[in-house]
């Protein structure tokens, strides 16, 4: 959707934009100068939770991880809400209140917002943050023989549409919410502590469809270990009763044809790496004789299901998932 706009903003016309339409990634980056960059990023969507609170809170952390994603800190946020009219505002409130509270948390501020009327509410934050410029970390540049960490469980698309169908276990949920919830920023700081070559957050295109942009344009695969990956409470069970979202489909449409499987796969296991997610984990290109050391760092720090999920491999832009 965005193609048209290149041939507007001509990349040449625009030195200091150091990230921006010329291939896609978490957030714009704008040089101030040789040390200093500004990140920008926007995101909000509907309801994806019941509680109110928690809706707003997994909202912002989802927004300031595409910050975290492009290795910088978030300085500031604006809110973005949708609302109808006629719904009590206590529920505004507490959306509110839970997306300020974590972005307190990110160690940032609301400076303000913006809000129209709209049938369904919807909430999310414009992001700015800093970055120093020769040390972003974009989507693009993993090498032949890096290691792949995954930095949080995958499956809340399937918890939160078990949950739309009445169908989800309270524990489930409120496991699902934890996850959501927390921030990125841990992660990415031990990431920048690291050798690492290329970083992206895993939203709503799933893991396929994120990892697919990592390598998209590059002269890498990504061979991937099905056993190695990590799964909230309750996901294989709603998955085998084909509970998932419809932006699954949207995605194994999409990025189905640069998909192998090495070995028997149930439809529902290859339904699940197309699973989009709200507010996941780090993907993470690391050299291998750092993947141990960041790996203790990132667990050490709270993110439990943390785990090396594959590698990098020559090649020419092609998913290998294997049993």
């Amino acid at each position: 959707m965005l193609r048209p706009l290149k041939g507007i903003f001509a990349t040449e016309d625009f030195p200091a934009l150091l990230v921006g339409l010329d291939s896609p990634d978490d957030s714009a980056v704008y040089a101030l100068d040789a040390e200093r960059g500004i990140v920008s990023t926007v995101d909000f969507f509907p309801p994806v939770v019941d509680d109110a609170y928690d809706f707003g809170a997994i909202a912002a952390a989802n927004a300031l991880s595409d910050v975290y994603a492009m290795g910088g800190d978030p300085l500031m946020a604006i809110n973005l809400v949708a609302f109808p009219d006629g719904l009590d505002m206590s529920i505004l409130t507490e959306i509110l209140r839970g997306g300020a509270e974590k972005v307190r948390e990110a160690g940032a501020v609301v400076a303000g917002g913006h809000t129209v009327t709209d049938k369904e509410p919807k909430y999310g934050l414009a992001v700015t943050g800093i970055v120093q410029p020769n040390r972003i970390l974009t989507k693009s540049g993993a090498q032949p023989g890096d290691r792949l960490i995954l930095t949080k469980a995958l499956g809340t698309g399937v918890v939160t549409t078990a949950l739309k169908n009445s169908r989800a276990v309270d524990e489930h949920v409120q496991a699902a919410v934890a996850s959501m919830s927390r921030l990125n920023r841990d992660a990415s700081r031990a990431a920048r502590q690291s050798n690492v070559h290329a970083m992206t957050d895993i939203t709503g295109f799933g893991l396929l469809g994120h990892a697919r942009e990592m390598i998209a344009g590059g002269q890498v695969d990504f061979h991937l270990s099905f056993s190695s990956l990590r799964w909230l409470p309750g996901v294989l069970d709603y998955a085998r009763q084909d509970t998932f979202p419809g932006g699954m489909r949207r995605n194994a449409d999409f990025f189905g044809e640069f998909v192998r499987f090495g070995g028997a796969f149930e439809e529902y296991e290859q339904a699940l790496l197309f699973d989009p997610q709200t507010s996941g984990g780090l993907l993470i290109a690391v050299a291998a004789e750092d993947a141990d050391r960041l790996l203790a760092e990132i667990i050490r720090q709270g993110d439990e299901n943390a785990a090396i999920i594959g590698e990098v491999a020559a090649g020419g832009g092609t998913l290998l998932i294997r049993k």
